[in-house]
């Protein structure tokens, strides 16, 4: 597997060993931390600010001979990546005109691509760089000869891979990124995806965490990569202490960072997802709208690949993995639901709603959802009308807790069966009972939404709904059925995402049910239209039917929120379920996703109201706008193609 083929990248930032103004030192360890970076297929490689020398040389950036051994170690370094084709860009004096520059240079396969001087100068505080270096501002020229070749020099030069376009490099120095509009913004707007910073900011209290937001913003304003190197404790401790805080970012997403304050060379690595930035980049209309201020060559050059994905993937990509983030979203989306219902029915002026409840995880959710709300509101919660609609396929378990929910938790419960309703209905129709086919099934979710209706007209009510995001992605709903209601309080949250919230309801605001809670959790999803089996067990079970939600909650994120081509999907998912599922399964399941999400659109086309829950969402006037006749004849042949 090439990255390059799925619109990705591996690169690497390093703090290398350092001593200052010991060049042949600094270049051995430079050198050494390249062929760590070659040895883990990194294609480019971004070291600090004037690494070659080290930024604290002071007055000696005036001395001819570390100017020269500087210039000399520039061409050893380009001669080392000669054999490997590798990218590496590190920072160096440059004098020019008598001149002198703090620079970045680009080199690649051997070459020079191009230097890029700084911009930004600090000269506060403990930063006096306007003594030594002018900024780029200044500077006349376009170009420089070194060793006999004509080599491009300005802040005006982007570089880009000839065999990945869309990786497209520039290029600022340190305090560049602390300015008010930084180069790399307007670098961003010309094209730039990956935006790399030599650095040599010193370390002080807070600093860390301030960078480290500056990195990370920055990224995600441009809708970018960014990578920043930092100088490390090497660098002279005269009046301050170097960290070597290296780090690199995604679209707001920090994905890797070296230790700090380690005398040894320190690299971090990270496969980055240059087709996902331009994506991103195609959806945002305000980036679009943009426009760079400067006219910059772009200089190319070959980009080395990676043979194979070293990037970490949740399986779980709507959930956080850390608990107190976990905890923090699931508090936050109960937030959300309970301010959008509130503020239904306070404009409706309604004090009931009618909520049908099945003993199962979403009518659970929506049940706990809606107490908030009423509780946010402070109406008795009474108001909340739970309807039990035992059918040919309810298990006792499942009543069972869809009893003692609405008791433990005071809300008003009826129990309507719908047996003999739907029996009538059936020789109505003429129908016979024993044939178990979609009538059987759609017949007993159309009855019970029939019921939840008029109850509603009965008691001046809205029918509060429970479908979720998974269920509408894949169509899971009966059409006229569990699909309808007066306003979808679940449908922006996906079937995994469920699970956590209830989970983390039954350990804080709602532990004194933790019990029920918890079995119910333990209960197999089921829409339970098929009767149990001789010991009274659920028989249809969802997942066995359609797949893990597990596994279709991640193409959904993928294919909707990054719109990713099926083939990544898939590699993305045999990374992330190694040892969980073989590719074979989640080839089959992948096939199933596409198929149903397509043919089942016309579902999601007529959506009642719900509220927006995270950045995938399926609401036909707000996110998710797509033909219900659609083809996805061209989605399913890559899938068969794999």
């Amino acid at each position: 597997m090439n990255l390059l083929t799925l619109g990705m990248v591996r690169v690497g930032v390093c703090s290398p060993e350092l001593r200052v103004a010991d060049i042949e030192f600094n270049t051995q360890k430079i050198i050494e931390a390249i062929d760590i970076a070659i040895q883990e297929e990194c294609s480019v490689t971004v070291f600090p600010e004037l690494c070659i020398t080290g930024y604290t040389c002071a007055d000696l950036f005036f001395q001819p001979s570390l100017l020269e051994a500087a210039k000399d170690s520039l061409m050893k370094i380009s001669k080392h990546l000669e054999t490997s084709g590798n990218t590496a860009i590190v920072g160096l004096p440059f004098a020019i005109g008598g001149i002198l520059y703090n620079t970045a240079a680009f080199i690649s396969g051997g070459k020079i691509h191009g230097i890029v001087p700084k911009t930004y100068l600090p000269n506060y505080n403990e930063f006096y760089e306007e003594r030594w270096f002018s900024s780029a501002n200044d500077c006349s020229v376009n170009s420089i000869e070194i060793a006999g070749i004509s080599v491009p020099f300005g802040k005006d030069i982007l570089f880009q891979a000839e065999n990945f376009r869309d990786c497209i490099i520039g290029i600022e120095i340190c305090e560049d990124l602390w300015s008010v509009i930084p180069p790399s913004s307007t670098q961003a707007l010309s094209g730039a995806t990956l935006l790399m910073n030599l650095s040599a900011s010193n370390e002080l209290l807070g600093k860390y965490d301030y960078r480290q937001k500056l990195v990370q913003s920055q990224s995600a304003r441009c809708l970018a990569a960014y990578l920043y190197a930092g100088a490390g404790p090497g660098e002279s401790t005269t009046d301050v202490v170097f960290a070597g805080h290296s780090l690199i970012a995604e679209n707001g997403i920090v994905l890797s960072e070296t230790k700090r304050f380690e005398f040894t060379t320190q690299i971090a690595f990270a496969d980055l997802d240059i087709a996902r930035l331009i994506s991103e980049r195609q959806k945002n209309n305000t980036f679009a709208a943009a426009s760079g201020q400067i006219d910059f060559r772009v200089i190319p050059f070959l980009l080395n690949p990676s043979s194979s994905l070293k990037r970490s993937i949740a399986q779980n990509p709507f959930v956080p993995s850390d608990t107190a983030d976990r905890n923090n979203r699931c508090n936050e989306i109960f937030a959300l639901q309970s301010t959008g219902l509130a503020k239904r029915l306070r404009h409706i002026g309604s004090t009931s709603i009618v909520i049908g409840i099945s003993g199962g995880l979403d009518s659970t959710l929506a049940l706990l959802a809606s107490i908030k709300t009423f509780d946010k509101l402070g109406l008795d919660r009474k108001g909340i009308i739970a309807i039990s609609m035992p059918g040919f396929g309810t298990t006792s378990r499942t009543q069972t807790n869809a009893e003692m929910l609405s008791v433990e938790l005071g809300v008003t419960l009826r129990i309507i069966h719908i047996t003999a309703s739907v029996r009538q209905h059936f020789k109505d129709l003429g129908h016979d009972e024993t044939i178990q086919n979609i009538l059987y099934e759609n017949a007993q979710a159309r009855e019970r939404t029939q019921i939840l209706m008029d109850a509603a007209h009965q008691t001046n009510a809205i029918v509060v709904g429970t479908g979720d995001l998974s269920e509408l992605a894949l169509g899971w709903c009966t059409y006229n059925g569990d699909h309808i209601s007066m306003y979808g309080i679940n449908s922006g949250i996906p079937k995994t995402l469920v699970r956590y919230i209830v989970e983390y309801a039954s350990e804080t605001d709602f532990a004194s049910i933790g019990t029920i809670l918890k079995d119910i959790l333990a209960t197999p999803v089921s829409p339970e239209l098929l009767p149990p089996d001789a010991d009274g067990l659920i028989t249809q079970k969802t997942e066995e039917t359609i797949g893990a939600y597990i596994l279709h909650d991640f193409f959904l994120y993928y294919a909707i929120r990054l719109s990713f081509p099926p083939k990544k999907i898939y590699v993305f998912a045999c990374t992330a379920f190694e040892g969980t599922y073989p590719p074979a399964t989640i080839k089959k399941w992948l096939q199933v996703f596409y198929g149903r999400f397509f043919s089942q659109q016309f579902k999601r086309s007529c959506l009642p109201d719900g509220v927006k829950i995270g950045s995938v969402a399926l609401s036909p006037r707000s996110d998710w706008r797509m033909p219900s006749d659609a083809s996805a004849t061209l989605w399913l042949k890559e899938i068969d193609e794999l």
